[in-house]
This record gives structure tokens, C-alpha cells and sequence, in this order.
């Protein structure tokens, strides 16, 4: 359906997964990915597909307006995935999550606005999070987020986000830009960054260090594999309504305690590798994705999201790319012979 496609935060966890999973099942796309390479933006992510004929790698901010229009003079789709993303770096200073993920978020719609206009043609994909939603009860498990739940953010992180959803709302009913917003739950899988809890807890164990727990470990998250995602995020692009909300999850909820000891079980740990620590300022308690629109709809569901096995696979993968991982904690990664 799209010639050109636009990925902005594409050297990233989400984004490199979606680069190569558009490169493998969207032959005929172009892919431009735009990324300023700030700390999770890890050159290393899409080694193995610097040099594909149909992909394009842009070194560059989404700040810049006019960096911006001018790659979007070839294109006729964005993906946009950049943000910053993790809450405890949002609770230390907010400021960067203002700047990337409502400013940036802002000065890409004007710019798809100023070279698009309402061309229906061109689609605008923004990537959100079921963060935006709240949190809700543990003794309400036949609750869950439906894309009609209302905001109510905890985090800085989650308000950013918040914020930048209703800005691409605005511009679709303001300007008539072809927007859609999907809402994901937690994502897992390869070359995620290492202060993320699954490949944090991997290495650290294999470093024959302790895993950090927050609290009581009793909060639930719903986890769904990155494949599965960016499946999801391309079946949207193509096929959702202009101007609608899709939720993204993977039906798989476990508490952060759950999650913990099936990651010692499978690296053949025990419950002393575990170290309690104080838990986060408005760390919520429990997230899950009511996905049905999106199943009904355009008739996704995930598939490879199964527990443990897709955990097991994924424990393999941080397990076999230690290199990779050592390089990001190192800050190798960023070292100036891996700038472009």
C-alpha cells in the first residue's frame, strides 16, 4: 500500500525489530530510518541491514523541521516510534521526555502537515503506550484497557506520552491528517536495552550479579513479544480507520514477582540471586490490554507470545549476544567509529 516509509527511532529496541521485520515480510517498501542515536539508539541493532538495497539509515533529530520535510518529500508513510521511554529516567528529569516525545511529536505532524497536507494517501502511525491509560486494581482481573478508558498517567514518562497522543489527535480532526494511534503493552524480545527489566536481569545474572526487585513484585504487566508488535504496527498502517486508537497486547499477564522467578528458573538460578529494593514513586500496579478492536477489526492476534517459551527464547538470545550487551553497558556502542 506504501511506497516509502519513514521509521523514526528505528536504530532502537521496537524500531530495529520493525526495520527488519518490514525489510523481510514488506519487500517492495523503502524504508528511511531516522534517528538521533542518543542512548538507546544503537547502530549495532541493524548491523546486518546496513547495506539492504530498500534501507536507508538518516542520522538526525525530529527536532530538526526542516531535516524532517525533506525526507518526508519521499515518503508517504511514518512510523513513529522515537521517544524516551523509561519511567525511572523520567522521574530523575522529565525535561528530555518533553522535548522527544511532545515537541518532537509536534514538529513531525507540522512537517507531515506542511509537505502532505490532507492528502489521505499519506498516513501518519503514532506508537504509544498502554502507560497512558493509569493503572488498574489487582483484585479486578476482568477489568482491562479498552482504547475508550480514559487517561490518567502516573509517570512523566506516561504524561509525555498522553500529551503527544491527543496532539495527533488534534491534527487529524484540526488538519484532516490520515492519523492513527496504537497503544502496545509491554514489549520483549531481542536487542532490547539493558536497563530494561528482562535484559537487565538476564545479564546481571549471567555477571553473577543480583536482580533488582521493586517492592513487593506484586505488579502486573501484560507482555507481548516484539515481533508480534511490529506485526501488529504494519497491520495498522495498512489497514486501520483514519483517526482511531488500536490497543496492542499480548494477553499474557504476569506479576513482576512471576516474571522474576521464570527467568532465575530458566538460567537455573534460585530465589537468592533476588534482592529486594524500594519501590518507584507512582509505580503502577497493574496493566492489561482489552485487544479485541484490533482483532475485529483487522483480524490480529499475536501469535508468538506464548509463556514461557517465547520468554525461554528470548532468555536464549541475551544468553548468546553477550558481546552485544556488553558493548551497550560499556558505552562501546557509542564510541565515534560507530557514528555515521
Amino acid at each position: 500500500m506504501f511506497q516509502h516509509v519513514l521509521v523514526t527511532g528505528g536504530s532502537g529496541f521496537i524500531g530495529s525489530n520493525l526495520v527488519r521485520f518490514l525489510l523481510s515480510q514488506r519487500p517492495d517498501y523503502q524504508i528511511t530510518n531516522l534517528d538521533a542515536l542518543t542512548y538507546a539508539g544503537n547502530p549495532d541493532n541493524l548491523a546486518d541491514v546496513a547495506q539492504h538495497p530498500n534501507y536507508r539509515f538518516v542520522h538526525g533529530n525530529i527536532l530538526d523541521r526542516a531535516l524532517v520535510e525533506s525526507l518526508l518529500s519521499d515518503c508517504d508513510a511514518i512510523l513513529h516510534l522515537a521517544a524516551e521511554s523509561h519511567v525511572d529516567r523520567s522521574i530523575s528529569d522529565s525535561r528530555p521526555f518533553l522535548e522527544s516525545n511532545v515537541l518532537g511529536t509536534q514538529t513531525l505532524l507540522d512537517a507531515a502537515r506542511t509537505v502532505w497536507g490532507s492528502d489521505s494517501s499519506h498516513r501518519f502511525l503514532h506508537v504509544s503506550t498502554d502507560e497512558v491509560y493509569g493503572s488498574l486494581p489487582l483484585d479486578q482481573p476482568e477489568l482491562k484497557f479498552t482504547e475508550e478508558t480514559p487517561i490518567h498517567t502516573s509517570s512523566p514518562y506516561s504524561a509525555s506520552k498522553a500529551a503527544s497522543d491527543l496532539l495527533v489527535n488534534a491534527y487529524h480532526q484540526t488538519h484532516g491528517l490520515n492519523t492513527v494511534i496504537t497503544r502496545c503493552s509491554n514489549n520483549f524480545g531481542p536487542y532490547q536495552f539493558p536497563e530494561k527489566v528482562i535484559p537487565l536481569f538476564v545479564t546481571n545474572l549471567l555477571a553473577g550479579k543480583k536482580v533488582p526487585l521493586y517492592g513487593d513484585g506484586q505488579n502486573v504487566r501484560d507482555w507481548l513479544h516484539v515481533e508480534d508488535h511490529c506485526e501488529a504496527l504494519v497491520t495498522v498502517l495498512e489497514g486501520g480507520r483514519a483517526g482511531q486508537v488500536y490497543n496492542i497486547g499480548g494477553d499474557n499477564e504476569r506479576s513482576n514477582l512471576e516474571l522474576t522467578h521464570t527467568i532465575l528458573d530458566l538460567m537455573g538460578k534460585d530465589v537468592s540471586c533476588i534482592e529486594p529494593v524500594a519501590d518507584r514513586p507512582g509505580h503502577d500496579r497493574r496493566y492489561a490490554i482489552d485487544a479485541s478492536k484490533i482483532a475485529t477489526e483487522l483480524h490480529w492476534q499475536p501469535t508468538r507470545s506464548s509463556w514461557p517459551n517465547a520468554l525461554q527464547l528470548t532468555v536464549d538470545w541475551y544468553c548468546e549476544h553477550v558481546t552485544w550487551s556488553e558493548r551497550v553497558r560499556s558505552g562501546a556502542y557509542r564510541s565515534p567509529e560507530m557514528q555515521p
